[in-house]
């Protein structure tokens, strides 16, 4: 008994065609070029994330320093208002600039100060080394605002909201202005 293979006749056996192979390289092309704008936005994201951070320790700063200043009795209750209002903390918008001679952010003699500057590890990982990196705070501003509680219609002597508003551009491959804003309350008592 012999048998014999046959082979199957109208099933023919054919490869890609060069129409499939160019719809599969443009999709992923497609794939290819999506992944790197999201690679792309979630690195813009990170730089974002470190100076939404330097805003939050900037506006935190300047409100330790009045409630340190009132706690230690450096400054009195009615000069921690604005300058407007008969209190030492400047109006509107200033640089960020390091505290002057009184050590409290915010005051009239800060611009004499110069402006305030980061210093960054260096590739080692160390501050305080010959590699450390300097970065300027040229693209913040901050405003802290003094106002009177007001209950029921009348002032509240004892209280008083504090509003720092901290302004930043951030310079990646679309500038953007963001604000950071802290607000709390502070009585004269200790």
């Amino acid at each position: 008994m012999r048998t014999s293979i046959t082979p199957l006749r109208g099933r023919n056996q054919r490869g890609f065609t060069l129409m499939e192979v160019l719809i599969s390289m443009v999709v992923i092309t497609i794939g290819l070029v999506s992944l790197l704008a999201v690679f792309a936005t979630a690195m813009a994201a990170t730089q974002d994330a470190q100076e939404d951070m330097m805003a939050k320790q900037l506006a935190s700063e300047a409100m330790e320093s009045i409630v340190t200043a009132r706690d230690s009795a450096q400054i009195t209750w009615a000069q921690i208002n604005n300058v407007a209002n008969g209190g030492i903390f400047v109006d509107g918008v200033t640089p960020i600039n390091l505290p002057g001679a009184d050590g409290l952010i915010g005051t009239a003699d800060d611009a004499l100060a110069g402006p305030e500057i980061l210093t960054l590890p260096g590739p080692d990982g160390i501050v305080g080394t010959a590699d450390d990196q300097q970065l300027s705070l040229a693209n913040f501003t901050r405003t802290i605002a003094i106002t009177p509680v007001i209950n029921g219609g009348a002032t509240t002597p004892d209280l008083r909201t504090v509003t720092i508003t901290i302004t930043y551009v951030t310079p990646h491959f679309r500038a953007t202005t963001k604000t950071y804003v802290l607000s709390d309350y502070i009585s004269q008592y200790r």
